[in-house]
């Protein structure tokens, strides 16, 4: 019998993926195992599998077919310790964040998905990359640099056509001329 932690966190994957799915207008779903089979220890089966095997075992999210460089973790908890972001030593988002990039490709484009019972939802990536916002946290982690965390629909509202880019193969571009404010990728 599955676990309720485990089930709150499955029905958040499958949460994650339909929305994804409506976004993008693709087939995004909830990855078999949640990315064990290629995660930690398993990496060494990444040499057996092709690029579809490992996209399709890689992270909690299997990406749509032009998200080519997505890498996706979802979790689900009842609470989280928001003041240690401030003090740039948060175990927990450290160790969700150890998952995440176990998986990574160098030129993945790494989200974290999270939701915390009567907080609600928000989206990590990774600063490197540029976003729009004008409300986040921002997280510096030691070991996997500089984070932004923004409330999970504030972040698809301004960010829907650059995660699209940033996931995509070199040939993805998309259309800013209708939304302000947005610089415009060349990719």
């Amino acid at each position: 019998m599955t676990s309720p932690s485990k089930a709150k966190g499955s029905s958040f994957e499958r949460e994650v993926a339909n929305f994804l799915s409506k976004t993008y207008d693709e087939s995004f779903i909830r990855a078999p195992g949640s990315g064990a089979y290629i995660g930690g220890k398993n990496q060494s089966r990444k040499q057996y599998l092709d690029e579809g095997q490992i996209r399709s075992f890689k992270g909690d999210i299997v990406p749509g077919e032009t998200f080519t460089k997505f890498n996706a973790e979802c979790k689900s908890y009842a609470d989280f310790p928001f003041h240690l972001l401030l003090s740039g030593d948060c175990k927990q988002i450290d160790g969700w964040l150890d998952q995440l990039m176990a998986v990574a490709e160098t030129d993945d484009c790494n989200v974290l998905f999270m939701k915390f019972n009567r907080k609600g939802k928000y989206v990590a990536v990774q600063a490197k990359c540029t976003w729009v916002t004008d409300n986040f946290i921002y997280y510096s982690s030691a070991k996997f640099g500089d984070w932004i965390i923004i409330e999970f629909q504030h972040f698809f509202k301004l960010n829907k056509d650059l995660l699209k880019v940033y996931s995509g193969s070199p040939s993805t571009n998309i259309d800013t001329s209708s939304t302000p404010n947005v610089l415009t990728l060349n990719t």
